[in-house]
């Protein structure tokens, strides 16, 4: 298992929606732990297409849309859509 850098502080994930029915059964409220050497448990096509947005984040970088420290995104499956909020720790 990957074990994070000491320069590397892990993001906290909050599920803040989930709009049907998450087939890797995430649910409104769960919270963990994600960096770009730890998924924290979120399930793989989710945590690949948040990566970009990780290795951002972890990195020092921002967004200009998004509220400083945070960011909110959707996941892929667009039918059974869950919503993570990243925030810097």
């Amino acid at each position: 298992m990957a074990i994070n850098p000491s320069f590397i502080k892990p993001l906290k994930a909050e599920i803040i929606a989930v709009k049907g029915t998450c087939s890797a059964g995430h649910q409104q409220g769960d919270t963990f732990s994600i960096s770009c050497y730890d998924c924290g448990g979120l399930c793989g096509f989710f945590y690949h297409d948040l990566f970009p947005n990780l290795s951002v984040m972890q990195f020092g970088g921002a967004y200009p849309w998004a509220s400083e420290g945070e960011l909110v995104l959707d996941c892929p499956d667009r039918r059974n859509a869950v919503i993570i909020k990243l925030t810097a720790q």
